[in-house]
């Protein structure tokens, strides 16, 4: 993806990212944020470092590279948050948060998030043995919760082509872990 492919303006790559990456960058926001308009703006951000980027070099996955700006720009959004005394929500009642988060928050021992990121990372590994787009995929169904019809859609492939990569992630890792 390159700006200067057959004489297209920035314009026109804007509109061209946008048709293509719009629906799934919105999703991806609006799981992780509760504001419609803020996550209008992250992705509007998102779209325009894209372009920026495109007029300097050519992106050659322009999927990760979208998405690499989008987690970015999150991380950055919630440093901004925190630095300015907002976690992102306020509790109604200290008391009942309190409550709350000794039920529903598990005690995270540094030794629990060390073995926790082990089995993350050795997932991701054997993914990695599928091949890049097969991965992508799944992590995009499976971990980032996004719609089949979003990632065929980013992809540019039919819906029953993502479910066969999904099925095809499922069972190497249930194959790898000794579950058939």
């Amino acid at each position: 993806m390159q700006s200067g492919e057959s004489g297209s303006t920035a314009a026109d790559l804007r509109n061209q990212l946008s048709a293509r990456f719009y629906g799934p960058l919105m999703a991806f926001f609006l799981r992780r944020l509760d504001d419609r308009a803020e996550a209008e703006d992250l992705t509007q951000e998102v779209l325009l470092r894209v372009v920026r980027a495109a007029g300097i070099e050519k992106i050659e996955r322009p999927e990760s590279f979208v998405f690499k700006i989008a987690i970015n720009l999150l991380r950055d959004r919630r440093r901004r948050s925190v630095r300015a005394g907002n976690p992102g929500f306020v509790p109604l009642d200290e008391a009942l948060a309190d409550e709350l988060q000794s039920h529903l928050v598990e005690d995270l021992s540094p030794e629990r998030v060390l073995l926790g990121r082990d089995s993350l990372a050795e997932a991701l590994r054997a993914l990695d043995e599928l091949g890049e787009r097969t991965r992508n995929i799944f992590i995009l169904f499976r971990l980032e919760n996004m719609k089949q019809k979003d990632i065929a859609a980013l992809y540019g492939i039919g819906q029953s082509t993502v479910e066969k990569h999904v099925m095809r992630a499922v069972l190497h890792l249930a194959t790898r872990y000794g579950r058939k």
